[in-house]
C-alpha cells in the first residue's frame, strides 16, 4: 500500500498570497495553480511550499513563459486536469465533467468552492485565495489520492 499523496489546489490569488496559504498547504508534494495568478512573485512563494504548475486565467497573459493553458497529469494512477474555466463562461460541475476526460477535474475563474462528484469523477474549483470578493471566505483545496482513490477537503484561509 503506497503512502497517500497530497496535493494542494489554489485559484484566483489575483496577485495577493496570504499568508495562511503556507499553513493550509503544508506538506503538500505539489501545488497546482487553476489560474488568475496575477504575478510570478506568487508562483514563486508558492513553490517555496512546493513545486508548483500552474494554468493561466483570463486575468493572466497567455505570453506568460510558467503559465501554461491545461494541465493534464497523472498522480498516483488518477488523471487530473487542471484549467482556469473561464473557456467556459461560468461552468459548474456538470458542464466542466463533460468538457473534460479526467478522472479530477480542477478549474477556477467563479470563485465559488466547489466539490461535486460526477458519476465517479471529482470536480473541484479550490475557491479564490486572493482578495476577496463577492462576499466569498478565500479558500484552498488539499487532493489526495491513496491507491488511486481521490478525496479532496476545502481550507478556508484566514484574513
Amino acid at each position: 500500500m503506497a503512502a497517500p499523496i497530497r496535493i494542494g489546489l489554489i485559484a484566483d490569488t489575483h496577485g495577493q498570497l496570504r499568508a495562511d496559504v503556507h499553513r493550509a498547504l503544508a506538506g503538500v508534494s505539489i501545488i497546482l495553480h487553476a489560474g488568475d495568478v496575477c504575478g510570478d512573485e506568487i508562483l514563486d512563494e508558492l513553490n517555496l511550499i512546493a513545486p508548483t504548475l500552474a494554468v493561466f486565467g483570463n486575468c493572466d497573459s497567455p505570453d506568460d513563459a510558467r503559465l501554461v493553458e491545461q494541465l493534464d497529469i497523472e498522480i498516483g494512477g488518477v488523471h487530473i486536469h487542471v484549467s482556469h474555466g473561464h473557456e467556459l463562461g461560468r461552468p459548474g460541475a456538470t458542464q466542466v465533467a463533460a468538457t473534460y476526460d479526467a478522472d479530477v477535474c480542477v478549474y477556477g475563474h467563479t470563485h465559488r468552492p466547489l466539490i461535486e462528484r460526477v458519476g465517479d469523477r471529482l470536480v473541484v474549483n479550490p475557491g479564490a485565495a486572493g482578495p476577496r470578493r463577492f462576499d466569498l471566505v478565500p479558500s484552498v483545496a488539499v487532493l489526495t489520492i491513496s491507491n488511486g482513490h481521490s478525496d479532496v477537503e476545502l481550507l478556508t484561509l484566514g484574513e
